[in-house]
């Protein structure tokens, strides 16, 4: 299963086997069975971009593969690596950009490696020297357009990682405004504007730790 966020919304790609196994919040969702047309999966990708007022929605296919291939080739890919770094007293760092709380992370660059580009990230973004990366978390998807108008699916990879360092500088040429390390229950003990791909990040951590 593939679950891409598209304008904030996420849209589930899945074989119609594991289907039924999908559980949403809220009603306001559309479900349909993929049709095996790229047409059929650009006017889903249409209606997204333009509409913010679904919860979901749910393409299903015998087909994943298929279904999946169709939808990559409508976007240019960008790989990146982030991570949810964690101090000694197991506080997770989050950094505030643009509006948004988020995770540190960043473009693979040419010729390294996704654990490599992950570790370079959070040392630029966050300021922090000596981090140790852990295990892999999760993979998640969102797409956005382009200053040029051409649609970008960014595929990024996350890793927990571990630092005993406490300063940290917030990367200002990035629009980084604030680098906090932060007890997630007390953090979200209020609403936050954070993005839907970041929350599944954190969740996934969540599993992983408990």
């Amino acid at each position: 299963m593939y679950k891409i966020y598209i304008n904030g919304t996420p849209l589930f790609l899945t074989s119609t086997k594991d289907f039924p196994s999908i559980q949403l919040k809220g009603n306001n969702s559309i479900k349909m069975r993929y049709i095996g047309k790229k047409k059929f999966m650009h006017n889903y990708i249409d209606l997204l971009e333009k509409n913010t007022s679904f919860d979901a929605i749910i393409l299903h296919s015998s087909n994943l593969d298929e279904m999946w291939d169709h939808f990559q080739s409508i976007y240019k890919i960008i790989e990146a690596s982030g991570g949810v770094v964690v101090n000694d007293k197991k506080d997770v760092l989050m950094i505030y950009r643009l509006g948004f709380w988020d995770l540190p992370k960043g473009k693979i660059e040419l010729g390294e490696s996704k654990k490599e580009a992950a570790i370079r990230e959070v040392q630029e973004e966050t300021g922090i020297d000596k981090v140790y990366l852990q295990e892999f978390i999760h993979t998640t998807y969102h797409t956005y357009s382009n200053k040029k108008g051409k649609r970008i699916l960014k595929v990024s990879y996350w890793y927990t990682m571990e630092t005993t360092e406490s300063e940290l500088i917030p990367q200002e040429e990035e629009g980084i405004e604030k680098a906090v390390f932060t007890n997630l229950e007390s953090f979200f003990s209020e609403p936050k504007e954070i993005y839907g791909n970041i929350l599944d990040v954190i969740e996934k951590y969540c599993e992983l730790s408990s």
